[in-house]
């Protein structure tokens, strides 16, 4: 969550005006996070978060998103759900951005997640999965295999600037994944960015997860992939394994993973880490002047992507075959 759009609270009061929520008593812009502008609402019937859809965003993937949030929690997922506006739509227009207004959720992310979390999240995952199994939308994951290279093309020569070497290093790795990357793999909605600021605990209870804005159709085992990287590692880098059993095994035992997605994992980890390398890197060298947003260091994620190369099996993440 960001703010790239700013928005009069006139604005925002004549948006209100659509919605049975009462009137507009407070707004505030949200700085964290890198995609949307958001604002936190306070009105006479409660708390919202308003939304308004930057150009990264496909408005065309956005009812795909949104009617996601709806099915999870009809299958028990706790995430914010659209609200519905009188005349029963869920999005609108503002400031020149197709916009949304969602639901409050309460809880609070973890910064230094704990063993228990990350069993948490790991069961929550794999429910999240199961949830989505039937959901009929479809979205190709944009920001899989595929989609990497043209980002990092368009960071290319800049590269070099944020970590000596880095252009070469993060092309060598392209071409490997362009060749080896898994298919095949059991695959449905995954979350794609559930980091710890995407989940909530109140206490030591998963509350929900919110920002489901990169969700997409892909291998259910990338998603843990994923996970692996943003919860597994410490504030030093290093990475934890017992973080990592303890996440994977919340999962599995709510899904079970095949064998195939046991032997993928090595690679599946590396190149979640090359997702999250390229998509940094780009926003790193490409923040708007005066956004409020604070761009996220890529070099976190190329030091992660040198671990998983040392990587030959699951075991080493603390699964056994």
């Amino acid at each position: 969550m960001a703010v790239y759009t700013d928005v009069s609270d006139e604005e925002i009061a004549s948006f209100v005006a659509a919605y049975d929520i009462g009137a507009l008593l407070s707004c505030k812009g949200i700085a964290e996070g890198v995609e949307n502008t958001n604002y936190m609402l306070h009105t006479e019937g409660g708390q919202f978060i308003l939304t308004l859809y930057e150009k990264r965003v496909d408005e065309a993937d956005l009812p795909y998103f949104l009617g996601l949030m709806e099915h999870l929690a009809r299958g028990g997922i706790t995430c914010p759900q659209p609200v519905h506006g009188r005349d029963g739509a869920v999005l609108r227009r503002l400031a020149g951005r197709p916009a949304a207004l969602i639901e409050f959720l309460e809880g609070m992310s973890v910064r230094r997640p704990r063993m228990d979390h990350c069993r948490a999240l790991g069961a929550m995952l794999a429910r999240l999965h199961l949830a989505g199994v039937d959901y009929p939308g479809h979205r190709t994951n944009a920001l899989s295999v595929a989609g990497w290279r043209q980002i990092f093309e368009a960071a290319r020569d800049s590269a070099d600037g944020v970590a000596p070497g880095l252009a070469a290093d993060m092309a060598g790795e392209l071409d490997q994944f362009e060749r080896h990357w898994p298919t095949g793999l059991p695959e449905g909605v995954i979350h794609a960015d559930l980091f710890p600021d995407n989940v909530f605990f109140i206490g030591e209870r998963l509350s929900g997860l919110i920002d489901f804005y990169f969700a997409c159709n892909d291998a259910f085992a990338y998603d843990v992939a994923i996970c692996l990287n943003a919860w597994c590692f410490e504030a030093d880098l290093s990475f934890n394994v017992t973080k990592a059993r303890a996440l994977m095994t919340g999962y599995a035992g709510v899904r079970p993973f095949s064998e195939a997605e046991i032997a993928a994992l090595p690679i599946l980890a590396r190149g979640a880490a090359m997702r999250f390398l390229v998509t940094r890197l780009y926003d790193w060298l490409n923040t708007p002047a005066g956004a409020l947003v604070r761009p996220k260091d890529p070099v976190e994620y190329l030091r992660r992507l040198r671990f998983h190369r040392s990587v030959t099996s699951a075991a080493q993440y603390g699964l056994d075959g």
